[in-house]
């Protein structure tokens, strides 16, 4: 990247923080994938409207990978509280399922018990590193497709008289 470029800080700071609150609030987090994306999109945006020069594909997903790390803690930090609303959703879905088959996995009701059983860190830190890593190619993709969108500047056209020729008037007679 050229020191032409604006700081990629805050556009990956503000597409991050929007993607990751939209994705852990409840039923609007379904879309998830779709919000990071947009992140994505937006951290290119910020970026593209803050630079002189065109931007390259390669600074579309260098921002993108920023916003989706970004979105990875916002959405671990902001979806804690709904933890337990959570589980209980889960819980509700799997007691209906349970009642709609015949035969259910051996040890399901042992699962269901363990996901209740409140934090752990193990875990957590494995769901960070896997959310990381997909929100971060997720948010490349949606870099990548605000540049195409955002990042280019009109270049004024080369003229005759800039490279120094004379202009043709057009109106030459024989």
């Amino acid at each position: 990247m050229s020191n032409s470029h604006p700081g990629m800080l805050m556009p990956a700071l503000v597409g991050g923080v929007t993607a990751g609150v939209l994705t852990a609030v409840p039923f609007l987090g379904c879309l998830c994938c779709l919000w990071i994306v947009g992140g994505g999109m937006l951290a290119a945006y910020l970026l593209a409207r803050n630079s002189p020069v065109s931007l390259r594909p390669g600074d579309g997903a260098l921002v993108g990978i920023f916003t989706g790390i970004v979105a990875t803690f916002v959405d671990a930090i902001v979806s804690l509280p709904f933890q337990s609303w959570n589980e209980e959703v889960v819980r509700r879905f799997m007691d209906q399922l349970s009642q709609l088959t015949k035969e259910m996995p051996s040890g399901w009701e042992t699962w269901l018990e363990r996901t209740g059983a409140g934090f752990s860190p193990p875990w957590f830190l494995l769901g960070l590193v896997f959310a990381a890593i997909v929100y971060g190619a997720f948010g490349a993709l949606g870099g990548i497709i605000g540049v195409s969108l955002f990042g280019r500047k009109k270049t004024p056209p080369a003229s005759s008289v800039s490279h120094g020729l004379p202009q043709d008037s057009g109106d030459r007679q024989p």
